[in-house]
Protein backbone atom coordinates (compact mmCIF):
# COMPACT_ATOMS: atom_id res chain seq x y z
CA UNK A 1 0.00 0.00 0.00
CA UNK A 2 1.81 2.71 -0.89
CA UNK A 3 -0.94 5.33 -2.10
CA UNK A 4 -1.14 7.68 0.57
CA UNK A 5 -4.72 8.48 0.13
CA UNK A 6 -5.48 4.66 0.86
CA UNK A 7 -3.22 4.86 4.22
CA UNK A 8 -4.76 4.64 7.16
CA UNK A 9 -4.00 7.82 9.56
CA UNK A 10 -2.94 8.38 12.73
CA UNK A 11 -2.46 11.71 14.63
CA UNK A 12 1.14 12.15 15.76
CA UNK A 13 1.84 14.55 18.65
CA UNK A 14 5.67 13.89 19.34
CA UNK A 15 5.51 15.59 23.19
CA UNK A 16 7.06 18.11 25.37
CA UNK A 17 10.46 17.94 26.50
CA UNK A 18 12.68 14.44 25.47
CA UNK A 19 9.50 13.52 23.42
CA UNK A 20 10.65 14.79 20.07
CA UNK A 21 13.81 12.99 20.61
CA UNK A 22 12.01 9.60 21.44
CA UNK A 23 9.57 10.10 18.40
CA UNK A 24 12.06 10.60 16.26
CA UNK A 25 13.94 7.09 16.95
CA UNK A 26 10.15 5.10 16.78
CA UNK A 27 9.25 6.60 13.60
CA UNK A 28 12.99 5.90 12.50
CA UNK A 29 12.23 2.08 13.31
CA UNK A 30 8.52 1.74 11.95
CA UNK A 31 9.62 2.99 8.38
CA UNK A 32 12.34 0.96 8.38
CA UNK A 33 9.76 -2.40 9.37
CA UNK A 34 7.72 -0.61 6.76
CA UNK A 35 5.14 0.27 8.95
CA UNK A 36 4.59 3.57 6.89
CA UNK A 37 3.86 2.00 3.90
CA UNK A 38 0.39 1.68 5.74
CA UNK A 39 0.27 4.26 7.90
CA UNK A 40 -0.02 8.21 7.29
CA UNK A 41 1.35 10.05 10.82
CA UNK A 42 -0.64 13.64 10.62
CA UNK A 43 1.36 15.88 12.69
CA UNK A 44 -0.93 17.60 15.39
CA UNK A 45 0.02 20.81 18.06
CA UNK A 46 -0.79 19.64 21.75
CA UNK A 47 0.66 19.80 25.18
CA UNK A 48 3.09 22.90 26.58
CA UNK A 49 3.24 25.04 23.33
CA UNK A 50 -0.15 25.87 22.99
CA UNK A 51 -1.02 26.22 26.85
CA UNK A 52 1.51 28.68 26.16
CA UNK A 53 -0.24 30.33 23.85
CA UNK A 54 -2.97 30.90 26.56
CA UNK A 55 -5.42 27.85 25.76
CA UNK A 56 -6.11 26.25 28.63
CA UNK A 57 -7.19 22.82 27.01
CA UNK A 58 -3.91 21.94 25.63
CA UNK A 59 -4.67 21.23 21.97
CA UNK A 60 -5.63 23.62 19.09
CA UNK A 61 -8.73 23.46 17.87
CA UNK A 62 -7.12 21.92 14.39
CA UNK A 63 -5.42 18.88 16.24
CA UNK A 64 -8.97 18.44 17.52
CA UNK A 65 -10.25 17.73 14.52
CA UNK A 66 -7.11 15.75 13.32
CA UNK A 67 -7.82 13.32 16.53
CA UNK A 68 -11.93 13.24 15.44
CA UNK A 69 -11.14 12.42 11.83
CA UNK A 70 -8.38 9.81 12.49
CA UNK A 71 -9.43 8.34 15.53
CA UNK A 72 -5.63 7.41 16.81
CA UNK A 73 -3.21 8.99 18.56
CA UNK A 74 0.39 8.12 18.65
CA UNK A 75 1.86 10.62 21.26
CA UNK A 76 5.16 11.10 23.45
CA UNK A 77 5.29 13.05 26.93
CA UNK A 78 3.30 15.83 27.47
CA UNK A 79 3.53 18.09 30.86
CA UNK A 80 1.17 20.26 32.57
CA UNK A 81 1.41 23.98 33.49
CA UNK A 82 2.20 24.64 36.82
CA UNK A 83 -0.15 26.44 38.72
CA UNK A 84 -2.63 28.46 36.36
CA UNK A 85 -6.06 27.00 34.63
CA UNK A 86 -4.62 24.21 32.68
CA UNK A 87 -5.08 20.87 33.21
CA UNK A 88 -3.57 17.54 32.10
CA UNK A 89 -3.45 17.15 28.41
CA UNK A 90 -3.11 13.46 28.70
CA UNK A 91 -6.61 13.37 30.98
CA UNK A 92 -8.27 15.65 28.96
CA UNK A 93 -7.83 13.70 25.77
CA UNK A 94 -8.98 10.60 27.51
CA UNK A 95 -12.04 11.93 28.85
CA UNK A 96 -13.28 13.88 25.92
CA UNK A 97 -12.81 11.16 23.78
CA UNK A 98 -14.22 8.41 25.79
CA UNK A 99 -11.06 6.17 26.15
CA UNK A 100 -12.45 4.48 28.47
CA UNK A 101 -9.60 1.40 29.56
CA UNK A 102 -6.38 2.37 29.74
CA UNK A 103 -4.02 -0.59 28.91
CA UNK A 104 -0.71 -1.46 30.13
CA UNK A 105 2.14 -4.19 29.78
CA UNK A 106 4.10 -4.99 32.32
CA UNK A 107 7.32 -7.66 30.89
CA UNK A 108 10.59 -8.29 32.15
CA UNK A 109 13.03 -6.87 29.24
CA UNK A 110 16.66 -8.29 29.19
CA UNK A 111 18.83 -5.77 30.22
CA UNK A 112 16.98 -4.00 32.79
CA UNK A 113 18.46 -5.44 36.04
CA UNK A 114 15.80 -5.66 39.06
CA UNK A 115 15.23 -7.46 42.24
CA UNK A 116 13.00 -10.04 39.87
CA UNK A 117 15.31 -10.34 37.35
CA UNK A 118 18.21 -11.08 39.89
CA UNK A 119 16.11 -13.88 41.09
CA UNK A 120 15.05 -15.35 37.57
CA UNK A 121 11.39 -14.07 38.51
CA UNK A 122 9.71 -13.53 35.19
CA UNK A 123 7.43 -10.76 35.29
CA UNK A 124 4.86 -10.50 32.37
CA UNK A 125 1.05 -9.32 33.13
CA UNK A 126 -0.94 -6.75 32.24
CA UNK A 127 -3.14 -4.08 33.68
CA UNK A 128 -6.86 -2.63 32.68
CA UNK A 129 -7.49 0.13 34.51
CA UNK A 130 -11.35 1.98 34.02
CA UNK A 131 -10.21 5.42 32.93
CA UNK A 132 -13.10 8.02 33.22
CA UNK A 133 -15.10 7.76 36.21
CA UNK A 134 -14.03 7.59 40.22
CA UNK A 135 -12.40 10.31 41.80
CA UNK A 136 -11.02 11.49 38.47
CA UNK A 137 -14.19 13.19 37.74
CA UNK A 138 -12.45 15.47 40.06
CA UNK A 139 -15.80 16.21 41.70
CA UNK A 140 -14.68 18.25 44.83
CA UNK A 141 -16.37 20.91 47.00
CA UNK A 142 -15.34 22.48 49.81
CA UNK A 143 -18.34 21.69 52.98
CA UNK A 144 -17.83 23.69 55.67
CA UNK A 145 -14.72 25.45 57.47
CA UNK A 146 -12.55 21.96 58.09
CA UNK A 147 -14.25 19.43 55.54
CA UNK A 148 -13.87 19.19 51.68
CA UNK A 149 -15.60 16.22 49.67
CA UNK A 150 -14.64 14.37 46.15
CA UNK A 151 -17.50 12.45 44.52
CA UNK A 152 -17.25 9.14 43.63
CA UNK A 153 -18.84 8.10 40.55
CA UNK A 154 -19.21 4.55 39.31
CA UNK A 155 -21.68 3.45 36.52
CA UNK A 156 -22.69 0.27 35.53
CA UNK A 157 -22.18 0.91 31.84
CA UNK A 158 -18.56 2.26 32.92
CA UNK A 159 -17.96 -0.99 34.56
CA UNK A 160 -19.57 -3.26 31.82
CA UNK A 161 -17.01 -0.97 28.88
CA UNK A 162 -13.83 -1.49 30.80
CA UNK A 163 -14.57 -5.19 31.77
CA UNK A 164 -15.59 -5.93 28.08
CA UNK A 165 -11.91 -4.71 26.80
CA UNK A 166 -10.14 -6.50 29.69
CA UNK A 167 -11.67 -9.84 28.85
CA UNK A 168 -11.74 -9.12 25.09
CA UNK A 169 -7.95 -8.34 25.18
CA UNK A 170 -7.24 -11.46 27.47
CA UNK A 171 -9.13 -13.57 24.35
CA UNK A 172 -6.91 -12.13 21.83
CA UNK A 173 -3.75 -12.59 23.72
CA UNK A 174 -4.44 -15.81 24.51
CA UNK A 175 -4.51 -14.74 28.41
CA UNK A 176 -6.54 -17.74 30.64
CA UNK A 177 -6.81 -15.96 34.13
CA UNK A 178 -8.45 -12.50 34.79
CA UNK A 179 -8.60 -10.61 38.29
CA UNK A 180 -10.81 -7.81 39.55
CA UNK A 181 -9.10 -5.73 41.89
CA UNK A 182 -11.40 -4.05 44.59
CA UNK A 183 -12.03 -2.56 47.83
CA UNK A 184 -15.62 -3.75 47.63
CA UNK A 185 -15.21 -4.88 51.64
CA UNK A 186 -14.93 -1.35 52.58
CA UNK A 187 -16.66 0.85 49.44
CA UNK A 188 -19.30 -2.22 49.13
CA UNK A 189 -21.72 0.13 46.69
CA UNK A 190 -19.49 1.39 44.38
CA UNK A 191 -16.34 -1.30 44.16
CA UNK A 192 -19.36 -3.38 44.79
CA UNK A 193 -20.80 -2.44 41.90
CA UNK A 194 -17.57 -3.10 39.70
CA UNK A 195 -17.13 -6.17 41.08
CA UNK A 196 -20.44 -7.77 40.45
CA UNK A 197 -20.16 -6.30 36.98
CA UNK A 198 -16.73 -8.09 36.33
CA UNK A 199 -18.35 -11.50 37.23
CA UNK A 200 -21.12 -10.58 35.34
CA UNK A 201 -19.40 -9.72 31.83
CA UNK A 202 -16.61 -13.00 32.72
CA UNK A 203 -19.52 -14.81 32.47
CA UNK A 204 -19.92 -14.63 28.60
CA UNK A 205 -16.18 -15.88 28.32
CA UNK A 206 -16.39 -19.40 29.91
CA UNK A 207 -12.40 -20.36 28.57
CA UNK A 208 -11.33 -17.54 31.08
CA UNK A 209 -10.80 -18.34 34.51
CA UNK A 210 -11.89 -14.81 36.57
CA UNK A 211 -10.89 -13.71 40.79
CA UNK A 212 -10.81 -10.92 42.96
CA UNK A 213 -8.15 -9.65 44.66
CA UNK A 214 -8.65 -6.73 47.45
CA UNK A 215 -6.04 -3.73 46.34
CA UNK A 216 -4.19 -3.99 49.27
CA UNK A 217 -3.52 -7.97 49.41
CA UNK A 218 -3.24 -7.58 45.25
CA UNK A 219 0.03 -4.89 46.03
CA UNK A 220 1.22 -7.46 48.31
CA UNK A 221 1.19 -10.06 46.05
CA UNK A 222 2.64 -8.33 42.86
CA UNK A 223 5.13 -7.73 44.86
CA UNK A 224 5.82 -11.27 46.53
CA UNK A 225 4.95 -13.09 43.39
CA UNK A 226 4.17 -11.38 40.18
CA UNK A 227 4.09 -14.24 37.97
CA UNK A 228 0.79 -15.24 39.35
CA UNK A 229 -0.69 -12.61 38.08
CA UNK A 230 -1.63 -12.22 34.29
CA UNK A 231 -4.31 -9.63 33.84
CA UNK A 232 -5.59 -7.55 36.48
CA UNK A 233 -8.55 -4.73 35.76
CA UNK A 234 -9.18 -1.88 38.32
CA UNK A 235 -11.20 1.15 38.65
CA UNK A 236 -9.55 4.84 38.01
CA UNK A 237 -7.64 5.88 41.41
CA UNK A 238 -6.62 2.10 42.58
CA UNK A 239 -5.95 1.15 38.78
CA UNK A 240 -3.21 4.28 38.54
CA UNK A 241 -1.78 3.27 41.39
CA UNK A 242 -1.36 -0.15 41.03
CA UNK A 243 0.02 0.65 37.01
CA UNK A 244 3.21 2.68 38.58
CA UNK A 245 3.59 -0.14 41.02
CA UNK A 246 3.35 -2.40 38.27
CA UNK A 247 6.10 -0.49 36.53
CA UNK A 248 8.20 -0.49 39.22
CA UNK A 249 8.16 -4.41 39.07
CA UNK A 250 9.63 -4.26 36.07
CA UNK A 251 12.47 -1.20 35.90
CA UNK A 252 10.13 2.22 35.88
CA UNK A 253 7.70 3.47 33.56
CA UNK A 254 10.34 4.10 30.87
CA UNK A 255 9.70 0.81 30.36
CA UNK A 256 5.77 0.49 30.53
CA UNK A 257 3.91 0.63 27.24
CA UNK A 258 0.31 2.31 27.59
CA UNK A 259 -2.96 1.95 25.40
CA UNK A 260 -6.02 3.82 25.91
CA UNK A 261 -8.84 2.30 24.25
CA UNK A 262 -12.17 4.10 23.34
CA UNK A 263 -14.81 3.08 21.28
CA UNK A 264 -14.11 6.30 18.83
CA UNK A 265 -10.58 7.20 19.65
CA UNK A 266 -7.90 5.54 20.96
CA UNK A 267 -4.42 7.22 22.69
CA UNK A 268 -0.96 5.00 22.29
CA UNK A 269 1.22 7.04 24.70
CA UNK A 270 4.39 7.30 26.83
CA UNK A 271 3.28 7.66 30.46
CA UNK A 272 6.42 8.68 31.72
CA UNK A 273 7.60 12.33 32.14
CA UNK A 274 8.95 15.10 30.18
CA UNK A 275 12.56 14.74 31.58
CA UNK A 276 12.91 18.45 30.57
CA UNK A 277 17.09 18.17 32.33
CA UNK A 278 17.92 16.16 29.58
CA UNK A 279 15.39 17.24 26.67
CA UNK A 280 18.12 17.64 23.74
CA UNK A 281 21.06 15.74 25.14
CA UNK A 282 20.39 12.65 23.25
CA UNK A 283 20.27 10.60 26.43
CA UNK A 284 16.71 9.64 26.92
CA UNK A 285 15.24 6.29 25.99
CA UNK A 286 12.29 5.84 23.47
CA UNK A 287 11.47 2.16 24.81
CA UNK A 288 8.33 3.18 26.46
CA UNK A 289 7.10 4.92 23.23
CA UNK A 290 8.16 2.00 21.40
CA UNK A 291 6.35 -0.28 22.84
CA UNK A 292 3.13 1.70 23.43
CA UNK A 293 3.56 1.95 19.37
CA UNK A 294 3.92 -1.67 18.83
CA UNK A 295 0.27 -1.66 21.13
CA UNK A 296 -0.90 0.80 18.77
CA UNK A 297 0.51 -1.36 15.42
CA UNK A 298 -1.41 -4.81 16.76
CA UNK A 299 -4.59 -2.59 17.37
CA UNK A 300 -5.03 -1.40 13.76
CA UNK A 301 -3.45 -4.93 12.31
CA UNK A 302 -0.02 -4.89 11.75
CA UNK A 303 0.71 -7.81 13.73
CA UNK A 304 3.80 -8.48 11.71
CA UNK A 305 5.52 -5.39 11.65
CA UNK A 306 4.75 -5.55 15.18
CA UNK A 307 6.52 -8.61 16.09
CA UNK A 308 9.05 -7.77 13.63
CA UNK A 309 9.97 -4.79 15.81
CA UNK A 310 9.38 -6.38 19.45
CA UNK A 311 12.01 -9.39 18.42
CA UNK A 312 14.47 -6.83 17.33
CA UNK A 313 13.78 -4.30 20.53
CA UNK A 314 14.33 -7.81 22.36
CA UNK A 315 17.74 -8.83 20.49
CA UNK A 316 19.13 -5.24 20.66
CA UNK A 317 18.21 -5.46 24.76
CA UNK A 318 19.90 -9.26 25.02
CA UNK A 319 23.32 -7.25 23.10
CA UNK A 320 23.64 -5.09 26.05
CA UNK A 321 22.70 -2.27 24.03
CA UNK A 322 21.08 0.00 26.52
CA UNK A 323 20.47 4.01 27.21
CA UNK A 324 21.49 5.55 30.30
CA UNK A 325 18.55 5.30 32.32
CA UNK A 326 19.01 1.18 32.40
CA UNK A 327 21.44 1.12 35.46
CA UNK A 328 24.65 -0.70 34.72
CA UNK A 329 23.62 -4.89 34.72
CA UNK A 330 24.83 -4.82 31.31
CA UNK A 331 28.30 -3.97 31.56
CA UNK A 332 28.47 -1.91 28.27
CA UNK A 333 28.53 2.10 28.30
CA UNK A 334 25.06 3.36 27.86
CA UNK A 335 24.26 4.47 23.95
CA UNK A 336 22.16 7.68 23.21
CA UNK A 337 18.70 7.78 22.06
CA UNK A 338 19.73 7.65 18.19
CA UNK A 339 21.67 5.15 18.39
CA UNK A 340 19.64 2.89 20.87
CA UNK A 341 17.21 3.53 18.14
CA UNK A 342 19.79 2.37 15.05
CA UNK A 343 20.99 -0.67 16.44
CA UNK A 344 17.10 -1.66 16.53
CA UNK A 345 16.52 -0.77 12.91
CA UNK A 346 19.72 -2.46 11.86
CA UNK A 347 18.67 -6.18 14.00
CA UNK A 348 15.01 -6.24 12.64
CA UNK A 349 14.89 -9.82 10.98
CA UNK A 350 16.95 -10.72 13.82
CA UNK A 351 15.03 -13.02 16.70
CA UNK A 352 15.61 -13.44 20.50
CA UNK A 353 18.09 -15.70 22.58
CA UNK A 354 16.20 -15.57 25.41
CA UNK A 355 12.90 -16.01 24.74
CA UNK A 356 10.96 -17.64 21.89
CA UNK A 357 10.57 -15.15 18.86
CA UNK A 358 7.04 -13.79 17.83
CA UNK A 359 6.23 -14.96 15.02
CA UNK A 360 6.31 -12.77 11.23
CA UNK A 361 4.69 -15.28 9.04
CA UNK A 362 1.52 -16.52 8.72
CA UNK A 363 0.13 -13.41 10.88
CA UNK A 364 -1.60 -9.93 9.79
CA UNK A 365 0.15 -7.87 7.83
CA UNK A 366 -2.38 -5.25 6.89
CA UNK A 367 -4.84 -2.75 8.09
CA UNK A 368 -8.24 -4.95 10.81
CA UNK A 369 -9.57 -1.41 12.18
CA UNK A 370 -12.45 0.62 10.66
CA UNK A 371 -13.74 3.23 12.07
CA UNK A 372 -16.84 3.55 14.15
CA UNK A 373 -19.36 6.52 12.50
CA UNK A 374 -18.98 9.97 13.97
CA UNK A 375 -21.83 10.25 16.79
CA UNK A 376 -24.91 12.67 16.01
CA UNK A 377 -24.82 13.03 19.68
CA UNK A 378 -23.33 12.14 22.93
CA UNK A 379 -24.15 8.97 23.17
CA UNK A 380 -26.42 7.56 26.40
CA UNK A 381 -25.09 4.27 27.73
CA UNK A 382 -27.64 2.26 30.14
CA UNK A 383 -27.36 -1.31 31.55
CA UNK A 384 -30.25 -1.63 34.24
CA UNK A 385 -33.70 -0.30 32.37
CA UNK A 386 -36.44 -2.22 34.63
CA UNK A 387 -35.40 -1.79 37.76
CA UNK A 388 -38.16 0.15 39.77
CA UNK A 389 -37.68 2.61 42.44
CA UNK A 390 -39.43 4.18 45.30
CA UNK A 391 -38.03 7.37 47.39
CA UNK A 392 -37.83 6.15 51.58
CA UNK A 393 -36.17 9.46 52.91
CA UNK A 394 -33.27 11.03 52.64
CA UNK A 395 -30.03 12.13 53.82
CA UNK A 396 -29.30 15.68 54.92
CA UNK A 397 -25.48 17.17 55.31
CA UNK A 398 -24.78 19.73 58.32
CA UNK A 399 -22.34 22.43 59.26
CA UNK A 400 -22.66 22.89 62.92
CA UNK A 401 -20.44 22.49 65.89
CA UNK A 402 -23.69 21.21 68.08
CA UNK A 403 -22.83 17.99 70.01
CA UNK A 404 -24.60 14.65 68.92
CA UNK A 405 -27.23 14.49 71.04
CA UNK A 406 -28.01 18.16 70.85
CA UNK A 407 -28.14 18.21 67.08
CA UNK A 408 -30.26 14.89 67.74
CA UNK A 409 -32.96 16.87 69.81
CA UNK A 410 -33.50 19.92 67.91
CA UNK A 411 -33.98 17.13 64.51
CA UNK A 412 -36.55 15.43 66.26
CA UNK A 413 -38.36 18.35 66.84
CA UNK A 414 -38.10 19.34 63.67
CA UNK A 415 -39.34 16.03 61.85
CA UNK A 416 -41.77 15.31 64.03
CA UNK A 417 -44.88 16.69 62.38
CA UNK A 418 -43.47 14.91 58.78
CA UNK A 419 -43.74 11.16 57.76
CA UNK A 420 -39.99 10.62 58.68
CA UNK A 421 -37.92 9.42 61.48
CA UNK A 422 -34.45 10.80 62.24
CA UNK A 423 -32.90 7.43 61.97
CA UNK A 424 -29.07 8.17 61.95
CA UNK A 425 -26.48 10.42 62.52
CA UNK A 426 -22.44 10.16 61.36
CA UNK A 427 -19.42 11.69 61.32
CA UNK A 428 -16.92 11.68 58.83
CA UNK A 429 -18.86 8.31 58.10
CA UNK A 430 -19.10 6.70 61.63
CA UNK A 431 -22.38 6.62 63.21
CA UNK A 432 -22.33 9.03 66.29
CA UNK A 433 -26.57 8.68 66.75
CA UNK A 434 -28.39 6.76 68.32
CA UNK A 435 -25.71 5.09 69.49
CA UNK A 436 -21.84 5.70 69.22
CA UNK A 437 -18.91 6.37 71.65
CA UNK A 438 -17.82 9.60 72.92
CA UNK A 439 -13.90 8.77 72.38
CA UNK A 440 -15.10 8.95 68.35
CA UNK A 441 -13.60 12.68 67.23
CA UNK A 442 -15.96 14.81 65.36
CA UNK A 443 -16.02 17.50 62.98
CA UNK A 444 -18.16 20.19 61.81
CA UNK A 445 -19.86 18.22 59.30
CA UNK A 446 -22.55 15.71 60.05
CA UNK A 447 -24.86 13.36 57.97
CA UNK A 448 -28.48 13.19 59.16
CA UNK A 449 -30.45 10.31 57.92
CA UNK A 450 -34.00 10.58 57.53
CA UNK A 451 -36.26 7.59 56.60
CA UNK A 452 -40.23 6.98 56.50
CA UNK A 453 -41.72 5.82 59.68
CA UNK A 454 -43.90 3.60 57.51
CA UNK A 455 -42.20 2.25 54.67
CA UNK A 456 -45.37 1.22 52.91
CA UNK A 457 -46.04 4.47 52.19
CA UNK A 458 -43.10 4.62 50.11
CA UNK A 459 -44.87 3.91 46.77
CA UNK A 460 -47.37 6.85 46.61
CA UNK A 461 -45.02 8.99 48.27
CA UNK A 462 -42.90 11.07 45.79
CA UNK A 463 -40.26 13.48 46.61
CA UNK A 464 -42.28 16.45 47.23
CA UNK A 465 -42.56 15.51 50.95
CA UNK A 466 -38.58 14.82 50.87
CA UNK A 467 -37.89 18.05 49.74
CA UNK A 468 -40.60 19.69 52.24
CA UNK A 469 -38.40 17.74 54.71
CA UNK A 470 -35.31 19.94 53.71
CA UNK A 471 -36.93 22.89 53.88
CA UNK A 472 -37.84 23.02 57.11
CA UNK A 473 -34.22 21.69 57.99
CA UNK A 474 -32.78 24.79 56.37
CA UNK A 475 -34.88 26.79 57.56
CA UNK A 476 -33.03 26.21 61.52
CA UNK A 477 -29.34 24.85 59.77
CA UNK A 478 -27.02 25.39 57.65
CA UNK A 479 -27.41 22.74 54.68
CA UNK A 480 -24.20 21.41 52.86
CA UNK A 481 -25.39 18.97 50.41
CA UNK A 482 -28.67 16.50 50.43
CA UNK A 483 -29.09 13.14 49.13
CA UNK A 484 -32.98 11.69 48.54
CA UNK A 485 -32.77 7.97 49.81
CA UNK A 486 -34.35 5.03 47.38
CA UNK A 487 -35.10 1.50 46.92
CA UNK A 488 -34.26 0.08 43.94
CA UNK A 489 -36.32 -3.16 43.37
CA UNK A 490 -37.16 -3.52 46.98
CA UNK A 491 -33.34 -3.15 47.98
CA UNK A 492 -31.70 0.45 49.85
CA UNK A 493 -29.99 2.24 47.35
CA UNK A 494 -27.42 4.03 50.22
CA UNK A 495 -24.75 2.42 52.82
CA UNK A 496 -24.98 2.11 56.19
CA UNK A 497 -22.75 4.06 58.71
CA UNK A 498 -19.89 2.59 59.62
CA UNK A 499 -20.68 1.32 63.30
CA UNK A 500 -24.50 1.23 62.05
Amino acid sequence: MSDSSQKLKIALAEGDGIGPEIMAACLGIFEAAGVQDHVDFVPTVMGEKVFRDGNSMGISDESIRTVEETGLVYKGPMGTPVGGGGKSINVTLRKMYGAFANVRHFQSLPGVETVYSKANIPVDFYVVRENIEDTYGGIEHRLTNDVVECKRLISAPGCDQVHREAFETAKRLGITNVHCGHKANIMKMSDGLFLERFYKIGGDYPDIETGDVIIDALCMNLVLKPQNFRMVVLPNLQGDIVSDLAAGLVGGLGFAPSANIGHHVSIFEAVHGTAPDIAGKNMANPTSLLLSGLMMLRHIGLMKHANLIENALIHTLEQGVHTGDFGEGTGKPAVGTTEFGDAIRNNLGKAPDTRDALATDGVSETISVSRAERPRHNTLMRTFETLKSVYVGCDIYLDTLLSPSELADRLQAICGPTPFELKMMSNRGTQVWPSGSVYTEIVDYYRVRFELRDLSRAPSLGQGPIIQLLDRIAEKFEVTDFQPLKYYDGKPGYSLAQGQ
